[in-house]
């Protein structure tokens, strides 16, 4: 089971980390580029990204089930709860939110973009807010747990 925690902890640590870093530190500098670079930045992020995500979401997620499986009702068991509850809103947040977005992303013309591509960004920029966060959520309260359980 150690292994299993170890290898969860550091899954999610990294989805946590890869979101934060893309929310607080990539979008702020795309968004001071000027339009054309910016765009064409956001396209090709779009295009990277829905790689990187998925491959880092898919087994933190699936990871994060089995340890609340395998550890059960262990110390901690209500921050595992909490957290997954954190990691679902994530999960909701993404195919619900942004990932609908990203698909119309992937397609713009950074020559010719959508007329409304500026209200399209900050609306996936809020709703990115609420992702990052639960991932980081997800993060500390699975941490918590693991404390929880090695006491």
């Amino acid at each position: 089971m150690t292994v299993l925690l170890v290898v969860q902890l550091v899954l999610v640590g990294l989805l946590a980390g890869e979101e934060f870093i893309v929310r607080w530190g990539v979008q702020p500098a795309v968004a001071a580029l000027p339009d054309d670079a910016h765009l064409r930045t956001r396209i090709a992020l779009v295009r990277s990204l829905k790689v990187v995500v998925p491959a880092l979401m898919v087994p933190a997620v699936l990871a994060s089930v089995a340890v609340v499986v395998v550890a059960g009702g262990a110390a901690g068991l209500g921050w595992r709860i909490a957290a997954l509850g954190a990691l679902v809103v994530f999960v909701l947040a993404s195919f619900l939110g942004t990932v609908p977005i990203n698909i119309g992303v992937n397609d713009w013309d950074p020559t010719d973009p959508p007329a409304d591509w500026r209200r399209t960004v900050a609306r996936w920029e809020r709703i990115d807010v609420l992702r990052s966060t639960a991932a980081g959520v997800a993060f500390v309260l699975f941490t918590v747990a693991l404390v929880q359980l090695l006491r």
